[in-house]
């Protein structure tokens, strides 16, 4: 076989080349620790790196929508315990109603339980985020609109929202409300915080006929009907309160799953693409050594001639 004078330098410019891409190489790995960053580098890792990563965004979608929930949940609470707080005292003047007998203190009465009904309803139109918590899933207006008289008296007060609960996805597949909705007379489905048809809560109307019987002067109708219902009105609440307890220890131990699932996908990108610093600079000073090599050889074969074997 012939063998032409370019075949050596030839071959000689392809080893340095190929020796100069493993040193590049080998020095980008030792720079940013990481053994891929091409998917040439490795196929198949870079494929698993890449779900992987993509499983991350979605537990980092889970583990922000848990922090919205957890918030929702906190205000949700705040606004149950001002609802209670009126609800407790709307009780103490429904019993204390019925030892007095000037109509003067029952219209007293009947006034203060119009500013609490007032203070009730902004508890319920209470907003996170620009949004209406109690309002269900039509969240851009007040659930709870209020109808007074000439005098300025509520003399009812209108449900706007839905009984359709928000919620979000807190894991594969699972799903979390956060708050009640305002309310619900279906009987099925999401329990209504305000008004509920299965616990046969009304606050607001509730409120509203408290007031009026103390206008009236009607001590029965406070004593036998009023002070029963807001009964029923303060075991809605505590339900809810109990309700809202429940999510919020569902939401931490999701919360918990998504962090240590989103920790162990991390320690799994990290080992597929990490670098093995001892032994990558091992490697880089073989191939260095080589490149050397390589160079001093070559070169002095290429200055020498045929007369120098010939001697």
């Amino acid at each position: 076989m012939r063998v032409t004078s370019s075949t050596f330098p030839n071959r000689l410019l392809a080893q340095l080349s190929d020796l100069a891409s493993r040193q590049t190489k080998l020095q980008g790995q030792a720079a940013t620790g990481q053994r891929i960053s091409l998917p040439e580098d490795d196929p198949g890792a870079m494929r698993r790196v890449l779900e992987m990563q993509a499983q991350g965004s979605t537990l980092d979608q889970y583990s922000a929508n848990i922090a919205t929930l957890k918030e929702a949940t906190t205000l949700s609470y705040s606004a149950m315990r001002s609802l209670q707080t009126l609800n407790d005292r709307a009780g103490e003047i429904a019993v204390r109603a019925g030892g007095l007998t000037a109509q003067a203190d029952l219209d007293n009465f009947a006034h203060e339980i119009n500013d609490k009904l007032e203070q009730a309803v902004f508890a319920a139109n209470s907003t996170f985020r620009g949004d209406y918590l109690f309002a269900g899933t039509k969240t851009d207006q007040p659930p709870f609109q209020m109808v007074k008289d000439a005098n300025g008296n509520i003399t009812a007060v209108n449900y706007v929202g839905n009984s359709d609960a928000f919620s979000a996805e807190i894991g594969k597949d699972i799903t979390s409300e956060a708050q009640p909705v305002g309310s619900n007379t279906t009987g099925s489905g999401s329990r209504g915080l305000i008004t509920d048809s299965r616990s046969g809560a009304d606050y607001f109307n509730h409120l509203i006929q408290l007031r009026d019987h103390l206008l009236a002067g009607d001590k029965d109708a406070v004593t036998n009907a009023d002070i029963g219902n807001l009964k029923k009105d303060e075991e809605n609440l505590i339900y809810h309160y109990g309700h809202v307890g429940a999510i919020q220890s569902r939401l931490d131990a999701a919360d918990a799953i998504a962090k240590d699932q989103s920790f162990q996908n991390e320690q799994h990108i990290s080992g597929l693409v990490d670098a093995d610093l001892a032994q990558t600079l091992v490697r880089l000073n073989q191939v260095q050594t080589a490149y050397t090599a390589a160079l001093q050889t070559g070169g002095s074969i290429l200055s020498s001639s045929l007369l120098d074997y010939l001697k």
